[in-house]
């Protein structure tokens, strides 16, 4: 019997990239959103905002590829998940589109120009915390009974999934505050630098907290970090977040201008290898596996097909957008 081509691996490393890449490039620029509204005069707001200005819609396509590729790869999952988290998923959504139609009018409606800073500000801020309400409820996990969510609509709300929402405010503000550090001079970089302090320390103690409380929530993370001789062999993760952490600090307080942003994308990367970890093959914690929850290996074989298209597209538009808007801003080149 011919054995099946097993696509599951394939498709879980597509749509962790997505996730990744939405995470770490619309991070930043919500990031950029929320510092905004720390900006003390029109001319630093002009600023900022034009150093996100050319990229910034471009960056919530890799949430929507997210989003498909969970409902075409993994329906059960889709299934369970998203009844789970409706509430904060639509508030984010909601939020993303008030953040672009506050984008747009800020350069429009001037008369009201204040309101739609504000409304830009909080629209970051609101969307940031509602993806990290999504994601402490995704680890803390959702009732199932058979195949379906069996929780309530407001589960979600839990001291952990807020402890989570606020910890993604300081990463995605840290994100943004290398992100201005790489685009922006004089004063605005100087208080970029500032902000970056504060949010790593956010940053930090989230990290702290939520490695301490997840193991208490699950036997099975707990067995995976904890026991001999995984806690060997996982012990690179802390230490390495330990580090760069410091580098982060450092660069931070230094005259470097990339070396913020990296160490910032840096701790992202570690504390995603860490939820990995903890949580792997699971794609409904504690209930469905990732080829538990897969669509048939058709189905896969044939959406594969159009996503190999489309995913080099995506990279290589996101990376010549990039290239071309590369350099400094300033305030008098703006958006038009």
């Amino acid at each position: 019997m011919t054995q099946v081509l097993d696509f599951v691996p394939i498709w879980t490393l597509i749509l962790g990239m997505a996730v990744f890449f939405y995470v770490l490039l619309d991070g930043f620029d919500l990031g950029v959103g929320m510092l905004f509204g720390f900006a003390p005069d029109t001319a630093s707001r002009n600023t900022i905002m034009n150093s996100i200005a050319p990229i910034w819609d471009g960056n919530e396509t890799w949430l929507v590829l997210g989003g498909l590729g969970l409902l075409a790869a993994f329906p059960l999952a889709f299934a369970i998940i998203i009844p789970a988290v409706y509430f904060p998923v639509l508030v984010m959504l909601l939020a993303l589109v008030f953040r672009g139609v506050a984008f747009e009018f800020r350069f429009r409606d001037v008369e009201h120009k204040t309101f739609w800073d504000h409304g830009f500000c909080y629209g970051s801020a609101i969307a940031t915390f509602a993806q990290g309400v999504v994601l402490g409820s995704f680890i803390q996990g959702f009732e199932v009974a058979g195949r379906q969510f069996s929780g309530g609509s407001f589960d979600f709300l839990t001291p952990f999934s807020l402890l989570i929402g606020f910890a993604l405010l300081f990463g995605y503000g840290l994100l943004g505050a290398g992100w201005l550090i790489l685009k922006t001079e004089g004063e605005v970089q100087a208080a970029a630098r500032r902000h970056g302090r504060v949010c790593l320390i956010g940053v930090l103690i989230g990290i702290g907290v939520v490695s301490i409380w997840t193991p208490f929530m699950s036997q099975t993370i707990a067995a995976r970090w904890f026991t001999w001789p995984n806690i060997l062999y996982l012990a690179p993760v802390p230490i390495a977040t330990a580090a760069v952490a410091y580098f982060t600090w450092r660069a931070l307080g230094g005259e470097s201008e990339i070396k913020p942003f990296i160490g910032g994308i840096g701790l992202f990367v570690l504390s995603y290898v860490g939820i990995a970890i903890s949580l792997f093959p699971m794609i409904v914690p504690y209930h469905f596996t990732l080829w538990e929850s897969a669509s048939s290996e058709r189905t896969q074989a044939f959406l594969l097909v159009g996503t190999l298209v489309l995913l080099p597209v995506i990279l290589m538009y996101t990376g010549w957008s990039y290239w071309v808007f590369r350099g400094k801003v300033r305030a008098d080149i703006g958006y038009h």
